[in-house]
């Protein structure tokens, strides 16, 4: 069995001020790292365009609407927030971002491939229901995991966000949905403000581990062994994970100090209690990382990792 590459060139359309953290390069760097011979059992997949009322499932019709009209037809770009952009390639961007969750889901589902990498752009975590915000449009593994739900019958479902930033948005999907679990670790105080231990969600369904700024390895590894812990409680049918690579060292918009081994650690602890509880089924989905070696360096561990737990499922 193998790890799947999920992406598709539209993600390189959606277009942000010059000097904003959130570029296209942030991608290519991404995808250039992947293109090393290292990585060359990596089965590529060009991700379709998901459907709306897959994005319609979690966010509301009123409000995906709005942001189609709002998107410019020029070469400007329309400001939602301090932070969050629309331009004329945005739309596509995002529909294939979500696509490539979701035609990631159904692979590993079908059993083509053990696990999969979707390097996509705009991110989507922070997405609240009718809110785009912290450069995310909607929430990419939010309707990932009701795809799963819905199309595949699942009754339970996981989402470990490890993202240096609240995952605000997925956790405020998930609260609604007691098929769903939330685990996040992330540095606090930080952007969006929220994420304290006491947010467990009206199912205690949703686990936040907050660090202080300055926390290394030694912090993330006890935080990601509690996750561990209440994943196997848990016990989801399939794993999702928010891949955020900011919390690297050298990331320049947060404070935490963790190294492209820890990526690999956690990583390898999430696929082997995947493969402990639910076949192995892991689709994880770019998130942020600003600064662009260490993002691409960071996501090579990372889908080192995955396509580690393939080999091993391969020669069982």
């Amino acid at each position: 069995m193998y790890t799947g590459l999920f992406t598709h060139d539209a993600c390189m359309l959606h277009v942000t001020p010059e000097g904003h953290p959130e570029q296209a390069t942030r991608l290519s760097a991404v995808l250039n790292a992947l293109n090393k011979p290292e990585f060359e059992d990596l089965l590529y997949f060009t991700s379709k365009a998901a459907h709306l009322d897959s994005i319609y499932a979690v966010h509301p019709k009123t409000f995906i609407d709005f942001l189609h009209s709002s998107v410019p037809q020029n070469e400007r770009l329309l400001s939602i927030d301090p932070d969050t952009y629309l331009s004329q390639g945005s739309w596509l961007a995002a529909l294939h971002s979500s696509g490539a969750v979701i035609d990631a889901i159904d692979a590993v589902m079908a059993r083509n491939i053990t696990n999969a990498f979707c390097a996509i752009r705009p991110p989507g975590h922070h997405a609240e229901p009718t809110t785009s915000m912290g450069f995310c449009l909607w929430n990419h593994i939010a309707i990932g995991a009701h795809h799963a739900r819905m199309k595949h019958d699942l009754q339970r479902v996981a989402i470990i966000d490890f993202d240096v930033h609240h995952g605000n948005g997925t956790q405020k999907i998930c609260e609604k949905d007691p098929g769903l679990f939330y685990a996040s670790v992330h540095e606090m105080p930080l952007y969006p403000g929220s994420g304290y231990p006491d947010e467990h969600g009206p199912w205690h369904q949703c686990l936040n581990i907050p660090l202080s700024p300055g926390s290394g390895s030694a912090e993330f590894r006890a935080a990601m062994k509690i996750i561990g812990q209440e994943i196997i409680h848990f016990a989801p049918e399939f794993l999702l994970i928010s891949a955020g690579f900011d919390a690297h060292e050298k990331d320049p918009l947060a404070t935490l100090n963790l190294r492209d081994d820890d990526f690999y650690w956690a990583t390898n602890m999430l696929t082997d209690i995947a493969s402990e509880i639910c076949n192995g089924r892991i689709v994880s989905s770019l998130e942020g990382g600003y600064d662009e070696s260490a993002l691409a360096s960071a996501v090579g561990s990372h889908v080192r990792a995955l396509m580690h737990a393939s080999s091993k499922e391969t020669s069982t």
